[in-house]
């Protein structure tokens, strides 16, 4: 239906509809009052579509494969193949983007041009969400996660799947530049696979496919909608302000559609096929975990006879196979300083000012039971809550300040309760306390002495003892994953070299702080909760008068300030002060090598 030729109601005719559809829902406490405005003559505007070319500046559009990669093998255990398939495929979508707007051009694939959408494929709770976030956040981009069992074909009663880009918008704060270049991540897409045997029409599967046939592909999306009381209350002003229709449209060529699901009883299609390749008759039983290899060699044909039609599954030409997590994995995810749900324990018991840690012989334990119940890392969250409870509701009525979990606590929870608050703690259970204290200060160190080299081609920081405490302690502060500790350090190093660049501009001096005195400043910064830039301001604000009268005498423009120096600055200045009266005159530039 052509949206152009539906007469417009008038501001009364709106005003009435508006007030029969609140107090239907609200009742009679809701009023609208208006004042008596006449609007101009209708002017019937066309749709104001939009087609911006900037935006990306935003967003983090400079990212190689590889560097993704990478920050996805710091947070996800396993899942190689599907980390690259989505490293590479999202950052190629996002850089091509850019790559066409540094040439001025407005980014469009083509006709023709099939645009990279990914379908993920795994049992649950082995990262198929958290993948997407992580890229989500890291890219800077809108994100929105939606469920496909929520939805149905437009015309039926459920959720329109256009109101994922509206949501879009919404999550990019109405920023329609930046909404345009999002992800949309769609779960338990698996559900609205046809089903072979339904009678009449399928409004809540093969319905919804293709309701998502023209948003995964290219389509413009009007974002006001006529059940949004909001969209129709900003119609309404805008009306009354104008007198014109606006229409606000978004287009859908940039957003990237990922979807995923657990596809229970794919094998048996992808068996089904590869049997009919095989030569000769095979009867040999096949193990559970022989039935999962199957899955690494699915195809759009065994897609097509799970219940999705052929376009959908066209419209999703990149698959990606996430593989199911062993107790061994979900060990490792434990392990790994940036995992959200260590973190996230460590936080419950911290807001009650209990210090928790977990030995290593109890980390295995729970992985173990986590495994047995087959939710993958879901199981985890489930293990160590019903392992903690207990104590996370009596310890904070307690003295006890120091909580190791031990394979004791995790074996007979109740028992190890009791046994804690009876009295004092054993000497023998504070040494174990101290020694999974000093294995996780240990591991937190290895962790970060690791991206030595990311550091130093991405920031130009070196990487010391110092610096590398400076992040542990951030981390076990503030119980953030180390990630953020790392970002946080960096950011401090940067601020200290951008002062020095911005003082050689202001002042014609280059005054360059040595390394031991960048540890001092982003210490004191990390202390007093500011920038290191506010406390570079303060160490020179008596250096600036003096250096411009060395300057001005000598000709010397460069000085290296030691930590020494930084920590007694007057007798530094007393020693340049002596220097310079005994120094011949030298030519600009000459740098001063201090120690």
């Amino acid at each position: 239906m052509d949206d152009t030729n539906t007469k417009f109601p008038d501001q009364k005719e709106l005003e009435k509809e508006l007030s029969e559809y609140l107090a239907k829902k609200y009742g009679d406490r809701v009023k609208i009052i208006s004042p008596f405005i006449m609007p101009k003559p209708v002017v019937e505007e066309g749709p104001a579509k939009v087609r911006h070319a900037g935006g990306t500046g935003k967003i983090n559009f400079n990212l190689k494969p590889e560097e993704l990669e990478d920050y996805l093998n710091e947070y996800v255990v396993k899942q190689e193949t599907a980390k690259s398939i989505l490293a590479t495929k999202i950052c190629t979508h996002f850089n091509r983007i850019r790559y066409l707007q540094d040439q001025g051009r407005v980014p469009d694939p083509g006709i023709g041009s099939i645009k990279n959408n990914i379908i993920l494929i795994g049992p649950t709770g082995v990262g198929k969400t958290y993948l997407v976030k992580l890229i989500a956040k890291k890219l800077g981009v809108p994100f929105v996660k939606g469920d496909a069992t929520k939805f149905s074909e437009t015309g039926y009663v459920g959720g329109d799947v256009e109101d994922l880009v509206r949501d879009l918008v919404y999550e990019a704060d109405d920023d329609l530049e930046l909404a345009q270049f999002g992800i949309i991540y769609i779960d338990e897409i698996d559900k609205i696979a046809a089903s072979g045997n339904l009678i009449g029409p399928d409004v809540s599967r093969s319905g919804v496919q293709r309701a998502l046939l023209k948003p995964m592909e290219e389509t413009e999306v009007d974002l006001k909608t006529p059940h949004d009381p909001i969209s129709q209350i900003q119609a309404i002003e805008h009306y009354r302000r104008t007198g014109k229709r606006e229409k606000r449209t978004l287009n859908t060529r940039n957003i990237l559609f990922i979807v995923s699901g657990a596809f229970n009883g794919l094998e048996k299609f992808i068996k089904d096929r590869l049997a009919k390749q095989e030569i000769g008759f095979h009867g040999r039983p096949r193990s559970k975990k022989r039935d999962r290899e199957f899955w690494r060699q699915v195809n759009a044909e065994d897609l097509i006879k799970y219940g999705f039609e052929s376009e959908f599954v066209g419209r999703l030409p990149v698959i990606a196979v996430l593989e199911e997590l062993t107790a061994d994995d979900l060990y490792e995810i434990l392990k790994n300083p940036n995992n959200p749900i260590i973190i996230s324990k460590k936080r419950d018991f911290r807001a009650y000012g209990i210090d928790i840690k977990f030995e290593d012989r109890a980390l295995h334990l729970l992985a173990e039971k986590a495994a047995q119940e087959r939710t993958g890392a879901r199981g985890l969250v489930s293990v160590i809550e019903k392992s903690l409870i207990q104590f996370e509701k009596c310890l904070p009525s307690s003295e006890i300040k120091e909580f190791l979990v031990t394979p004791e606590v995790v074996a007979h929870p109740e028992e190890q309760l009791q046994l804690l608050l009876a009295g004092p703690p054993k000497s023998d259970l504070m040494d174990r306390f101290k020694a999974a204290a000093d294995q996780e200060l240990a591991l937190l160190k290895a962790s970060v002495w690791r991206r030595e080299h990311e550091l130093l081609r991405r920031f130009h920081m070196p990487l010391t003892d110092y610096r590398v405490e400076l992040m542990v302690d951030q981390y076990l502060r503030w119980d953030c994953d180390l990630l953020t500790a790392f970002d946080q350090i960096s950011r401090l190093y940067q601020q200290v070299r951008r002062f020095e660049g911005k003082f050689a501009q202001e002042h014609r001096i280059h005054l360059t702080f040595v390394e031991e005195a960048v540890d001092e400043i982003m210490r004191r910064a990390l202390a007093g909760g500011t920038t290191a830039r506010v406390i570079c301001e303060g160490f020179v604000k008596d250096l600036e008068y003096a250096l411009k009268l060395v300057r001005d005498r000598t000709a010397q423009d460069s000085f290296l300030l030691s930590l020494a120096d930084l920590l007694d600055l007057d007798g530094f200045l007393n020693r340049l002060f002596q220097e310079s009266l005994h120094q011949p005159i030298l030519a600009a530039g000459t740098p001063r090598t201090e120690g």
